[in-house]
């Protein structure tokens, strides 16, 4: 079988790719949101060839609905698509703290739509109708820088008198050690990486307790014991604040009133 570079995605059949051995299988997750039938099933085949693991979605709620409970490397996501277009997909998808690097597939060639889905935070375009070559450098190129910025993370991070490190799972407060469970210190770098940001207690819920047997409630608890073990005066929580009736925020703006005390 050979290769075909410039098929266009609407003749699935017909743009088959074997996988090189120049390029081994990633074996990385990619969620493809995709209206066309014929789209979505060319790009079920040739993924599942390259040695990624595809899901596919026909439309956002679908495609929302999967990141709930799913964890993936990479999302190709249409902008035309029925019910909510591919800019409001991303937009809730960014406001859930999901953080996956998404493509956006697009027939339109307007830059204004460019620029609109890279400042909702997209990582890159490919235009329709496109060829699977193409496709391939993308996918590997936004997958090599995902994976390079995680690598080039600092492996500690500190707000006020606090330093948090990663690889030791090490919480010190003052210089001294501060004693933390294995979820509490998930919980905590969770927040700390998405300063500012609303998390809602369910986004909480999937990504620090995952498919693992626990309530919103719960949730509540592990953040009174953050309070507990690092705010200056728990009952008026300065870093890990409430949002009510949504969730909670670490607060970048509470760090620096603490810095200048």
């Amino acid at each position: 079988m050979r290769h075909n570079q410039t098929c266009v995605t609407t003749a699935p059949a017909e743009c088959l790719l074997t996988t090189s051995a120049a390029h081994p299988a990633t074996n990385a997750k990619i969620l493809a949101v995709e209206d066309d039938p014929a789209i979505r099933e060319g790009l079920n085949i040739n993924l599942s060839l390259e040695g990624y693991r595809p899901i596919m979605a026909a439309d956002g709620e679908r495609a929302l609905a999967i990141l709930e409970r799913e964890r993936v490397d990479l999302i190709l996501l249409d902008v035309m698509l029925p019910g909510r277009n591919g800019f409001e997909v991303l937009r809730t998808i960014r406001a859930r703290g999901i953080d996956v690097p998404v493509i956006m597939l697009t027939a339109r060639i307007d830059e204004a739509d460019k620029v609109l889905g890279l400042e909702l935070g997209a990582d890159d375009y490919v235009t329709k109708p496109f060829g699977l070559g193409e496709l391939r450098a993308r996918i590997r190129a936004t997958l090599r820088r995902a994976n390079a910025k995680t690598a080039a993370a600092t492996t500690t991070m500190a707000f006020a008198d606090v330093e948090i490190d990663r690889i030791a799972h090490r919480v010190r407060k003052g210089g001294a050690d501060i004693p933390m469970t294995a979820r509490e210190f998930s919980l905590l770098v969770f927040l700390v990486d998405r300063p500012d940001r609303v998390l809602t207690r369910e986004i909480l819920l999937q990504h620090v307790w995952s498919t693992e047997h626990a309530t919103l409630r719960t949730v509540d608890n592990f953040v009174m014991r953050l309070r507990a073990k690092l705010e200056p005066t728990p009952e008026s929580p300065r870093y890990f604040e409430t949002v009510r009736g949504i969730g909670y925020r670490f607060s970048a703006a509470g760090t620096e009133e603490s810095s200048k005390e």
